[in-house]
């Protein structure tokens, strides 16, 4: 029981890296284009990108597989914009906010495929005999 508690710990570590990175990018996300630096004064209608990140929330909260490797193929999406924003926009603090952006997109993909890789060396160390052979 001791050999499944360290690789559990690990991919609890993983999963609350990916909700809580995914978490900060919605919220970071709708701050911006609402209230911090928003395209219009006022806000904008750009606070609708981040609709997407919320369909994956509750597969990272149901702990689904599949959820965690498309996730981490999406966030590149969110990536750019960050990366672009940064290099392009005029104002101090919406460079500022394409960075932390940039940063969340860092540490999403970071779990989302650490978390995968823990997931599948847990299953093939519980079956052994299973992967020998093929």
């Amino acid at each position: 029981m001791t050999t499944t508690a360290t690789p559990s710990s690990s991919v609890s570590l993983t999963r609350l890296l990916a909700v809580g990175s995914l978490v900060g990018l919605i919220v970071l996300g709708l701050a911006w284009e609402m209230w911090l630096a928003p395209v219009r004064p006022g806000g904008s209608w750009l606070a609708l990108k981040v609709l997407p990140l919320i369909v994956p929330l509750a597969g990272l909260l149901k702990n689904r597989m599949y959820t965690y490797r498309w996730v981490s193929l999406m966030v590149w999406l969110y990536f750019t914009e960050g990366v672009v924003r940064a290099w392009s926009d005029v104002l101090p603090l919406s460079r500022a906010l394409a960075l932390l952006e940039v940063a969340l997109c860092l540490v999403l993909f970071a779990a989302c495929a650490f978390h995968v890789r823990l997931r599948l060396r847990n299953a093939a160390a519980q079956h052994p005999t299973e992967t020998a052979s093929s």
